[in-house]
């Protein structure tokens, strides 16, 4: 099976890849110098020569409060980038996979949010990932939606990199301890993703490592697994205004996973100290 990879520069694309060449797969990993996914014919001619049997979109813009004043940019890449590599995918019989976000919802409410429950963004980037999910909707038979949150990986920079980074100059941390989600380790999800494409189980999906935890909690946990000596203080949502509107409740139920055969994520917990021995051997 050969396995066409966009973002390949970015914490999930470059994991996909490396998970996949590790699992046996023909892996081809992308990234924006070697394909402009925004231009529809270098796409199809891109794709065509390729042929790959499966498509798994990861490239998207995701700087989140950037977004609210570059919507262009984030419009061109988030949905017309989409387009194009769907149009590709049906061209050459590909199964596609796009990767979308809980930014997808309000982030009301304290329930996990289900795949069909109503999608409605608070923020530009938000409204670009659900028009990507339309897009694939429409275009596409055999498609994959998989709706992620806070991501972390070896490659690119994240929430674990940055408070391990402030610890070393700080002696305390002021954390958002009022928005809630789950946690996702890249080489987690890349195991899950390319375990789903092997199946012809077609549908929306959320995926993240179990469990719920605050921004708060989450620094906590990392700190502690570091063995730093610093304090991180909750702090509310006001306390830390952003350019663009963060979900309260980014909590996704991950019950159609379960419900379709597939092996959950491990515990967010453990998959901070996975991550952590990873980050170690990298230094080395």
């Amino acid at each position: 099976m050969k396995i066409l990879v966009t973002g390949y520069t970015g914490q999930l694309g470059y994991d996909v890849v490396r998970y996949g060449l590790e699992a046996g797969f023909t892996m081809l990993g992308v990234g924006s110098k070697e394909l402009d996914i925004t231009e529809p014919e270098e796409v199809a001619r891109y794709v065509k020569k390729v042929n790959p049997d499966v498509i798994i979109h990861c490239a998207a813009y995701t700087a989140v409060d950037k977004a609210e004043d570059d919507k262009n940019t984030c419009w061109n890449v988030n949905v017309e980038g989409t387009k194009n590599l769907a149009c590709a995918a049906k061209e050459v019989n590909a199964k596609f996979m796009y990767i979308s976000t809980d930014y997808v919802f309000n982030g009301e409410g304290e329930y996990p949010f289900k795949e069909t429950d109503v999608s409605s963004p608070m923020c530009y980037y938000g409204l670009t990932k659900l028009q990507g999910e339309k897009v694939v909707e429409k275009l596409l038979d055999n498609w994959f939606i998989v709706r992620i949150s806070w991501v972390f990986g070896i490659n690119g920079n994240n929430f674990v990199k940055t408070m391990l980074r402030l610890a070393e100059t700080r002696n305390e941390l002021n954390v958002v301890g009022d928005q809630f989600g789950s946690p996702t380790y890249t080489l987690d999800l890349a195991r899950l993703l390319i375990e789903m494409i092997q199946s012809d189980k077609y549908g929306t999906y959320h995926a993240s490592n179990e469990g719920f935890c605050s921004w708060a909690d989450f620094a906590s946990e990392i700190i502690r697994q570091a063995h730093k000596d610093i304090q991180v203080n909750s702090i509310t949502t006001e306390e830390y205004p952003t350019r663009a509107v963060r979900p309260k409740n980014s909590r996704m139920s991950k019950q159609k996973l379960v419900d379709s055969g597939f092996r959950p994520l491990p515990k967010w917990q453990d998959a901070v100290r996975r991550y952590l021995d990873d980050l170690t051997k990298e230094v080395k």
